[in-house]
């Protein structure tokens, strides 16, 4: 009997739990303390095409950035702190574009690689043959291949496990590059076994001129029919994903870009030629890139976000697909709720992963408590991994609100500073919530013994979630 392919991934990702607990039980999320934290304002450095740009420049820009914020000297003091952790610059000249669910998401990808003249990188956790516009994608891919760009394909071994080998065998045929993220199976590569560290990444990038980057996976699931006779048979409803991708092209892409090739190298790739020099911009944004990976000590995304919600002095609203958080994470959030910032958490009210759902619920009465205002999204099944804090600092990409992004995913995620995405982000994110439901105090804690119980059973799991 075959498998659909989300039943496969949730066998795969069972045995994935089983074998990663000894990992897990030797996993510690780090402890953060802010202040110990090298943070120097006067040293904070903004970046252009060509490199750092003057000082005079750079305050100009920081100085428009500051006008913006609620708090200036909140603002200059997390961009320092931001600064010393990332290890990234601010890169100014970008613009950006919102990019909502599969329905503009996958246009704009199909746009990008009918435009690409010379190279597209493709690093995806689930890689399906999806399409658009009633083209597939892998036709799209082969058809730009034999007009000579350069295609590379980066798939994550777990992620993509319910994706048919034939379909990556048939893109090498046509001549492109196609590398396996960590193989499952250790006779294929010991050296890069593991079924627990995983490239939960999702970006594509255009001729080093533009990346499109966040939640969004190579997956039928975000069209609006399934892709599939064995989907449409299984006699449920299809439903879509609602999710949140941002189109940036500018300078700040050559950073993706170099985070793609140290990737794609450390999986063994082939060398994949010069890189083309950063383009000029001409946009208004201030963007910073965080590629986080286990095999650093301390995850750039982590202490990026508990420096966010710290600093925070009006608002912290945050839409989680899989809301796992740490202590620190949830300690910030109820000290933020607490000092009269307005905390708003957008969470699912149901999930590919019920266990992280278990969890989910387990935190709700302690945030509620302090403040924390929580609506969950009825319709869809919701995917978004948004922060934006003051309107004018906001996060997307490809971390989730949960331990496993924090220990043991390569992510990949973009900062952006201003008020013009923050604004548009806050917009989204209130239409979001006008179709969801708010949590009362009162009524959750009326919910039965034995699902509490449930819940904290899932608790002692929640590093593997």
């Amino acid at each position: 009997m075959s498998l659909e392919p989300g039943r496969l991934l949730s066998i795969v990702r069972c045995a994935a739990l089983l074998a990663a607990c000894a990992v897990a039980g030797c996993a510690h999320v780090p402890v953060i303390d802010e202040a110990a934290l090298s943070a120097n304002p006067a040293a904070i450095q903004v970046y252009g095409a060509r490199g750092p740009l003057s000082a005079r420049q750079s305050k100009a820009i920081l100085d428009r950035l500051e006008s913006e914020a609620p708090d200036a000297g909140a603002l200059e003091r997390h961009i320092a702190i931001e600064q010393a952790v990332a290890e990234t610059p601010l890169v100014a000249g970008n613009k950006v574009k919102i990019l909502r669910d599969g329905a503009e998401t996958f246009p704009a990808m199909f746009e990008a690689i009918r435009r690409a003249r010379r190279y597209v990188y493709l690093e995806y956790y689930i890689f399906e043959d999806v399409s658009s516009d009633g083209q597939d994608l892998a036709d799209l891919l082969i058809d730009r291949s034999h007009e000579g760009v350069r295609i590379a394909i980066l798939y994550d071994g777990i992620g993509s496990i319910g994706t048919p080998n034939a379909l990556f065998d048939r893109l090498r045929e046509a001549g492109i590059q196609v590398v396996q993220f960590n193989p499952p199976n250790p006779f294929a590569s010991l050296r890069r076994f593991s079924l627990n560290a995983r490239d939960h990444r999702k970006m594509l990038i255009a001729d080093g001129q533009l990346v499109i980057l966040g939640g969004v996976n190579l997956s039928s699931s975000y069209q609006s029919r399934p892709s599939s006779a064995s989907e449409a048979d299984t006699g449920k409803p299809h439903e879509l994903w609602r999710d949140t991708d941002l189109s940036i092209s500018g300078p700040v892409v050559k950073q993706f870009e170099r985070l793609f090739r140290q990737h794609w190298l450390e999986q063994d790739g082939h060398a994949l030629g010069e890189e083309d020099p950063p383009v000029e911009g001409d946009g208004n944004e201030v963007v910073r890139i965080l590629g986080s990976a286990p095999k650093r000590l301390v995850s750039r995304y982590y202490v990026t976000v508990l420096s966010a919600i710290r600093t925070a002095e009006t608002s912290v609203w945050i839409t989680a697909a899989y809301f796992v958080p740490t202590h620190q994470e949830k300690e910030a959030l109820i000290k933020a709720a607490k000092r009269g910032v307005d905390v708003r958490l957008l969470l699912p009210s149901h999930s590919d992963s019920s266990a992280a759902l278990q969890v989910q619920h387990s935190h709700y009465s302690d945030l509620l408590e302090a403040g924390v205002r929580i609506y969950e999204r009825d319709s869809d099944v919701l995917h978004s991994k948004t922060i934006v804090v003051d309107h004018v600092w906001s996060m997307v990409g490809s971390s989730n609100f949960d331990h496993r992004s924090v220990l043991f995913n390569d992510e990949v995620d973009a900062i952006v500073i201003g008020q013009e995405t923050g604004s548009e982000l806050s917009r989204l994110f209130e239409t979001d919530v006008s179709s969801a439901h708010p949590i009362d105090l009162a009524t959750w804690k009326r919910r039965p013994a034995s699902t509490k119980f449930r819940e904290q059973f899932w608790r002692l799991w929640e590093k593997l979630l």
